[in-house]
């Protein structure tokens, strides 16, 4: 089993989410690689809150960058 780190990227409203995860490849003739649950429940947890505008949370388990227009 093989696994290496990835950054997914996560955009809600005006903002993105960095989250660093793991993604997990069984064998080397596996279909894809996948997530733990752990990680999809980051990930999960981390929409919501971007959602909710709950910065707070979100920051525990990501980067949080906020989007603004730079021309119109």
């Amino acid at each position: 089993m093989h696994s290496r780190s990835h950054t997914k990227m996560i955009h809600e409203g005006n903002y993105v989410a960095e989250i660093e995860v793991l993604l997990i490849n069984p064998t080397d003739d596996a279909w894809a690689p996948y997530l733990s649950l752990d990680d999809v429940i980051k990930l999960d947890t981390v929409r919501e809150a971007l959602r909710k505008n709950d910065i707070v949370t979100a920051k525990k388990y990501s980067k949080v960058y906020k989007l603004s227009e730079v021309a119109a």
